[in-house]
């Protein structure tokens, strides 16, 4: 791993299909930055401001950004796998469509996000706050969602199986059509108040 890059701002920089490997930044702000298509291999933000950056098709594989922020930015088509982002924030963010495999978003919140139609598989994601999120049609399978803040969020069409639901409270979410297992289906009636015998 390089020496960390500390306390630094790029402003209005071409950063277009970069290969960030190995790379280590620590409370720097990115500002208008073109990350349309790069790829990040074990780099590591912390504590970084991201503000209308485009992560366009970008790719990020085993990369943590951790306790950052992210405000006005673009990740149409963007990819992460294996990645942390425990106690990052997105900020009228541009997430979709987006796919997220594996890794741990844990704390990280995402009111009132667009999450339609994402893909968030084998997640962990305990305590996320997804208060007023759109996750309609979307695919959120394999997740640990336990304590997660869910309600007023959109569930309708989403495939949850295999996701832990047991913060679920149906009666505040949208939930027409949306997709569990057996197992789930007992936690979500004994939520309701019913009792399985």
């Amino acid at each position: 791993m390089a020496e960390p890059t500390e306390d630094v701002t790029y402003r209005h920089e071409d950063w277009y299909a970069q290969e960030l490997v190995d790379r280590h930044f620590v409370r720097c702000s990115f500002f208008h930055v073109d990350l349309t298509e790069a790829i990040s291999q074990r780099a590591i933000f912390t504590e970084c401001v991201f503000g209308n950056v485009a992560f366009n098709a970008s790719r990020h594989t085993d990369s943590a950004f951790t306790r950052c922020t992210f405000k006005r930015c673009n990740l149409f088509e963007a990819e992460f796998t294996g990645c942390k982002l425990v106690g990052s924030s997105f900020d009228q963010c541009d997430l979709r469509p987006l796919r997220i495999s594996g890794g741990d978003w844990s704390f990280v919140a995402l009111p009132g996000a667009d999450l339609r139609g994402v893909s968030i598989t084998d997640v962990r994601m305990r305590e996320v706050d997804l208060t007023g999120a759109n996750l309609t049609d979307a695919t959120v399978t394999g997740a640990d969602l336990s304590g997660a803040q869910l309600h007023s969020s959109r569930l309708s069409g989403a495939d949850l199986r295999g996701s832990d639901l047991t913060a679920l409270d149906p009666t505040v979410v949208e939930r027409a059509g949306a997709i569990v297992d057996a197992e789930q289906a007992i936690v979500l009636a004994q939520a309701l108040g019913f009792q399985i015998r």
